[in-house]
């Protein structure tokens, strides 16, 4: 039985506020009463904060990424994450000051300074607030909320509630959660002519021709050079997020990974620094964590416009009946 959940959206509102500096990127975790008050609340929150450190030693962003962690009784997982609408020139310009590495050089050459994208021409798009301060543009949520919201159904995973049926990695699916608050994600199923997201940038069909669409026919693949597929997106209308890889089923000799739509059972995906996630939130504006120190200095840009929304993801759990 296959336990499905689809997009839904809350309006909320954002304040432009400088953020503080950090050494590295920084997540700071907010545990629920809900994972609170469960019996096994310290090994839940050790899982959690084991995650955290993967991001915390991977990432040099000097940036603080507030999360809320609660506990859920449906699907797998689920993230709510504030976002803003910017213009795109406004975004690409953040992104391409903020290049370090061979993954933004490549990722950045083929975005040609323009004021509209080069997927589907919209002048705008929509960056979840952390990833605009990865990239220098400082935008926090309105005072007291988090970046974002993850739930866990830990009554599911291996790590979890008293009684759970440990069927699928708590740590693997706190992952999953992570990568989109930090700004994984597609604007798609919207209409083409929509807002996209930054991943949204990074898709292609196997021609290597952008490819924007909710066709189940069509096969999007993730790559930053267009050429060189590194992940297969979920475009099979089979209620799996389209900005996650496809695993319904898995692609041929393809494992599971983290950011997979569905979760198979027994499975326990880990990112790694050459991991796909982690090469995406790299073209996205993250800054991987180098032994020769960057410079720290911050990017500072105006002009940002828009409409403040929510967008509620969650994460399907594919259960054997």
């Amino acid at each position: 039985m296959r336990d499905q959940h689809k997009w839904s959206s809350i309006a909320l509102s954002l304040l432009f506020v400088a953020a503080p500096a950090y050494a590295n990127l920084t997540i700071t975790p907010t545990f629920d009463v809900t994972i609170t008050s469960d019996p096994n609340a310290g090994a839940i929150e050790g899982v959690i904060n084991s995650a955290i450190g993967f991001y915390e030693s991977t990432f040099a962003d000097p940036i603080n990424v507030a999360i809320n962690f609660r506990e859920m009784t449906s699907g797998l997982g689920s993230s709510s994450t504030f976002f803003d609408t910017v213009q795109y020139n406004v975004y690409l310009a953040a992104l391409k000051a903020d290049a370090k590495d061979a993954t933004d050089a490549t990722a950045t050459s083929l975005l040609a300074n323009a004021s509209t994208n080069p997927v589907n021409g919209n002048s705008f798009i929509d960056v979840k607030t952390a990833n605009l301060r990865a990239v220098g543009i400082n935008v926090t949520p309105s005072p007291g909320q988090p970046d974002g919201f993850i739930g866990l159904d830990t009554h599911i995973t291996d790590v979890g509630s008293p009684g759970t049926s440990g069927q699928f990695s708590l740590f693997a699916t706190v992952e999953h959660e992570i990568d989109e608050v930090l700004g994984l994600g597609s604007a798609l199923p919207s209409t083409p002519s929509g807002t996209i997201f930054p991943e949204d940038l990074f898709r292609y069909d196997a021609s290597g021709n952008r490819s924007f669409t909710t066709s189940s026919s069509a096969k999007a693949f993730f790559s930053i050079n267009g050429t060189t597929d590194l992940a297969q997106f979920d475009n099979q209308n089979d209620g799996g997020d389209f900005g996650d890889w496809q695993s319904n089923p898995l692609p041929n000799g393809v494992g599971p990974k983290v950011q997979d739509a569905f979760a198979n059972p027994g499975t326990h995906p880990v990112l790694t620094s050459s991991s796909p996630e982690v090469i995406a939130l790299d073209a996205i504006g993250y800054d991987l964590v180098s032994p020769v120190p960057e410079p720290t200095s911050v990017v500072l840009l105006g002009s940002i416009l828009g409409l403040t929304v929510a967008a509620l993801r969650r994460r399907n759990g594919q259960i054997s009946a």
